[in-house]
């Protein structure tokens, strides 16, 4: 009885030292001023199904990765009111919403859009024919006392209506097995681990010849589900990163570059307006890491880095907002690269015409990834932020050249 008392003992001593040791493996955490609370929180899932009004003869479902509808109902013989409910709440005044369409015959229907109360409409109705997106006409959007009201001819072709374009993970996974990969033997593609339900978090790891001591520049996108246009800058950026000219051929000759295409794919899926599947913000959890998609993408860059001895210099995150936006840190003389912002936005005014950088520069006070950059690596991190509405064509050229600028920039500081 004594000695199973001491073994006992002994165990109950051991587990938390365990315990404390698996805890204390993970990668180090960054300190911010202002902590937010990133533990998982309860979501709402909606309910996939196909609503059916057949005395109106039309069709509303939510039956597709990327979708958001939580609910509809027919109002009178011509409208019918559509439901859009956030994952949980708090959370950021931006109601996202995607469903589909169709009816028996070709005609006119009106659909209310109803957002809980403290929400208001910010995205312009987008809609996929046929494979390919347009914008809804100003005209065929009212708003009421009610509410949004879209006017809105369907038939039995099914249409999709989103509030930005749908890229669901699959998209993107064709799209850079397309475009970025393709038969480029300098493009690496891998895994960092799954989500909480279990979708792949992929990376593409882009260098030439060695890896060894190469700086290492990391880029990542879709955090924030609805984000899409802050993608396709990434889309554009990556693709002129990767298209073998003499500028890029050169760059990766020196630096390394890791690839994040899409942090955020149980979000992403499910149609969420912000969060993960865990109800959590992923740009606020670049402290403690409580959430896989960080936790795993922070271990393998930091692992990289170690494995290589690649230091990381600077880190780009690809968001959408209100306007175009570049979110910088004020802290630069004490970074990998104290003239770097300054050099690469005088290149990228220069090299576009009329165009003007618009930049918001603050020390990150929140745990978000440009703060994680400037306090955890010494590195420069920014947000680069795409307007909701900016014109695609505006979109490519500066995407492309700010890929361009950043190439010329490092290769003159290397």
């Amino acid at each position: 009885m004594k000695r199973q008392f001491i073994s006992k003992t002994k165990w109950l001593l051991i587990v938390p030292a365990i315990l404390l040791f698996v805890h204390c493996s993970g990668p180090k955490r960054v300190k911010f001023p202002i902590p937010v609370d990133t533990k998982n929180k309860p979501i709402a899932l909606q309910e996939k199904k196909s609503y059916a009004f057949e005395d109106l003869g039309v069709w509303v479902s939510n039956e597709f990765d990327g979708a958001r509808l939580n609910g509809a109902q027919q109002l009178n013989d011509s409208t019918i009111v559509l439901r859009f409910d956030p994952e949980n709440t708090p959370i950021n005044k931006s109601p996202y919403y995607g469903f589909k369409v169709w009816s028996d015959s070709p005609k006119q229907a009106y659909f209310l859009f109803d957002y809980p109360e403290g929400f208001d409409h910010r995205y312009k109705p987008k809609k996929q024919e046929h494979g390919n997106w347009s914008e809804i006409d100003s005209l065929d959007l009212v708003e009421t006392e009610s509410g949004i009201l879209l006017k809105l001819n369907v038939k039995q072709d099914p249409v999709i209506i989103a509030g930005q374009e749908v890229n669901n993970s699959k998209d993107v996974q064709e799209w850079y097995r397309k475009e970025i990969i393709g038969n480029r033997d300098f493009v690496h593609e891998g895994s960092v681990g799954e989500t909480k339900l279990g979708r792949n978090i992929p990376i593409l790891d882009i260098y030439q010849g060695s890896t060894t001591g190469k700086p290492i520049i990391v880029l990542m996108t879709r955090q924030h589900p609805p984000e899409v246009t802050g993608y396709f800058a990434f889309q554009n950026f990556l693709t002129t990163l990767v298209d073998q000219s003499e500028l890029s051929t050169q760059f990766l000759n020196k630096y390394r570059v890791l690839v994040f295409p899409i942090m955020n794919p149980d979000g992403v899926d499910l149609g969420h307006w912000r969060h993960n599947a865990n109800g959590v913000d992923l740009n606020r959890d670049w402290s403690k890491y409580r959430q896989p998609e960080i936790r795993n993408v922070v271990s393998h860059i930091l692992k990289t880095s170690k494995a290589d001895q690649g230091k990381i210099i600077l880190g780009l995150d690809f968001h959408s907002t209100y306007e175009d936006v570049f979110y910088t840190n004020v802290e630069r003389m004490r970074t990998t690269l104290p003239t770097f912002i300054e050099d690469w936005f005088k290149t990228l005014e220069s090299e576009i015409e009329g165009y003007k950088v618009n930049e918001s520069a603050s020390n990150s006070t929140r745990p978000v990834s440009k703060g994680w950059f400037l306090y955890g690596q010494k590195a420069v991190g920014i947000t680069y932020e795409i307007g909701d509405h900016t014109p695609r064509e505006r979109i490519v050229e500066i995407g492309s050249t700010s890929a361009k600028a950043m190439m010329n920039v490092l290769l003159e500081n290397k």
